[in-house]
Order: C-alpha cells, then structure tokens, then sequence
C-alpha cells in the first residue's frame, strides 16, 4: 500500500512561515516528481511547486520567492518550506509523488491556515 504521509500544516500568522513534509512509503521504485497542490474552498486544485528527482524545481508565480521546495531522494521525502505566508496562501495542501503515467499518488491533505 503507497501512503503519502504529510505533516507541518496549522494556523500561522500573516508573515509566518511554515514547513510541510511529506514522506512516501511503499514505493519500491525511485519518484520522478514529487511536489505540492493545494485547494481552497470553491477553488480548484492547483500546483504549487514540483521538484524531480535530479533537482528541477518549479513554482506557481505566485509563490516564487516565498517557497523553497527540496527533497530528500534517500528518504522518499519532500518539503515545502513556506515564508511571507499570505491570507490567500490558505488552503488544504496535497503532497503528490509522480512515478509515470502508470503510477502516481496522493496525499490526504493538510490544512494551512493564514490568519491574524
């Protein structure tokens, strides 16, 4: 069974930061992408950066400059570490591990809160 566990998700306020982790077990072969979507209410889902296994990164425009997406390929883990957070930074985060178009998955989800 493939598990994406995250944790770091809470209530912070404006100009708080947050670190999201993500550790994916069950997964015998190596993950091309691992990276983070989030969905607030009445919003579709939406990517918020994407890191491969060699490094490449990319983000949402409007995160650029605020997050850092890294990993850990030894540990199957990726992070999102979340500066400058905003109001409109709330939303339920995902962590998404992409093997190929086979094989790819999701995590439960966790809730960030931005707010005074």
């Amino acid at each position: 069974q493939v598990q994406l566990v995250e944790s770091g998700g809470g209530l912070v306020q404006p100009g708080g930061s947050l670190r999201l982790s993500c550790a994916a077990s069950g997964i015998t072969f190596s993950i091309n992408i691992m990276g983070w979507y989030r969905q607030a209410p009445g919003n579709q889902r939406e990517m918020v950066a994407r890191i491969t296994s060699g490094g490449s990164t990319n983000y949402r425009d409007s995160v650029k400059g605020r997050f850092t997406v890294s990993r850990d390929n030894a540990k199957n883990t990726v992070y999102l570490q979340m500066n400058s957070l905003k109001p409109e930074d709330t939303a339920v985060y995902y962590c998404y591990a992409y093997l190929n178009w086979r094989d790819d998955y999701w995590g439960q989800g966790t809730q960030v809160t931005v707010s005074s």
